[in-house]
């Protein structure tokens, strides 16, 4: 019996590489390296936090340009490899007292969604 399995449509495949080793590579702004040995295994991108909350794979490394305490909420439950802030998100200082408390790495950039999902997945 041949098993099929069915990639998700927002889920991009990506070579496989630590979270530290993805933001120097793609030139992001480390804002909290919680886990830097933590390996991203593919990307993913969406704004709708209760979208990504039951789609975003594990280890992926999600862009998106929200940035409250609820982004780590959900990055927590999904048990993603990093979030990537997108055209110049800031995060506030609530949301990163979570993240480092739940260990989220975050990274920014001023670059648009679809560029670094570009960068991403070349």
């Amino acid at each position: 019996m041949r098993v099929r399995i069915r990639r998700k449509v927002n889920e991009m495949q990506i070579r496989e590489r630590t979270a530290a080793a993805l933001a120097e590579e793609l030139g992001l702004k480390v804002v909290l390296n919680a886990d830097p040995e933590r390996m991203i295994t593919c990307g993913y991108a969406g704004d709708l936090l209760s979208w990504v909350m039951g789609r975003a794979p594990s280890d992926c490394a999600w862009v998106t340009v929200m940035s409250n305490v609820n982004v780590i909420a959900v990055a927590s439950l999904a048990d993603v490899g990093c979030i990537i802030l997108a055209e110049g998100a800031e995060i506030d200082e609530e949301a990163l007292e979570k993240a480092r408390a739940v260990g989220i790495n975050i990274f920014a950039t001023s670059l648009p969604v679809f560029d670094v999902c570009a960068k991403l997945a070349n």
